[in-house]
């Protein structure tokens, strides 16, 4: 067991067997949902009450996101390390667009129209927060196989290329073109897209719009493939292999006719046809 506050707030954060860890992690999971769900009503036609409502509660899921943050970083070993960490810098960017909202007007820095449309498209990025639950085979429900794993990853990686690069889309062509007035809308161009449909009743009209989409697509042949390789691969791997554990170093699927761990050396005893 941990001793000390810190180490105890460290074990947690990256619990995910305990009924603590597995609630720290499920709420984290809800909030990220919401925040993404709030990114998506706001970019429809909804009364200004509504907007000031959906802004308050973006404000307290922020604010748990920068306790997160801050926990994270006192509860680590090396804080450099976890200031550099991939997750930090996503978690980061999760959290900087709504804070820069709030905190530079009390500096006295105005914030012009487009750096706030450009604050408040950055905020797509925040779906990259679910990466951290497909980073093992520890998910916050306890340990799946690999090969679920790497499906997961796939359906994540599906999932946020769609949402960023409708997103992005939406921002940077609903003020211009008269087919994108909703996330919606551009959902259905980044499917279009994507899947080289190509109806031609949505195209970009901006430059930006333009390089969305080609960055878009090139994210989909690229990403989607490669992750589509990594789970034939590991069935592959798994079709020739017995799921044997060698009782030393624990590893797992090991050749049908193997006598010996291919990793620790140690004599592994199977059952198979030698003819």
């Amino acid at each position: 067991m941990p001793n000390g506050f810190r180490e105890t707030l460290q074990f947690y954060l990256i619990d995910c067997n305990t009924i603590f860890g597995k609630l720290i992690d499920i709420s984290i999971i809800i909030l990220n949902l919401i925040i993404c769900a709030l990114f998506v009503l706001e970019t429809y036609d909804i009364s200004d009450n509504t907007l000031a409502l959906i802004w308050k509660i973006e404000m307290v899921i922020i604010i748990f996101f920068v306790i997160e943050y801050i926990a994270r970083l006192y509860a680590a070993k090396n804080r450099i390390k976890q200031l550099l960490d991939i997750y930090s810098v996503i978690d980061l960017v999760a959290i900087l667009p709504t804070l820069s909202i709030l905190i530079l007007p009390i500096f006295g820095i105005t914030l012009d129209i487009s750096f706030i449309k450009m604050l408040r498209a950055v905020r797509v990025f925040r779906i990259f927060r679910f990466l951290r639950f497909t980073a093992d085979a520890d998910f916050f429900f306890g340990s799946i196989t690999t090969s679920l794993l790497r499906a997961l990853r796939l359906i994540f990686t599906i999932l946020m290329i769609f949402f960023i690069s409708s997103g992005l889309f939406y921002y940077v062509e609903n003020q211009i073109n008269p087919g994108v007035h909703t996330f919606g809308d551009a959902f259905y161009f980044t499917v279009v897209a994507l899947t080289t449909v190509g109806f031609g009743d949505i195209v970009p009209l901006s430059e930006a719009g333009k390089w969305v989409t080609v960055l878009m697509i090139l994210s989909g042949i690229i990403l989607i493939p490669w992750q589509v390789s990594q789970i034939i691969k590991e069935w592959f791997h798994i079709s020739f292999k017995k799921n044997v554990i060698c009782k030393t170093c624990g590893l797992k699927y090991h050749d049908k006719d193997a006598s010996h761990c291919k990793s620790c050396g140690d004599v592994i005893y199977q059952e198979y046809d030698g003819n």
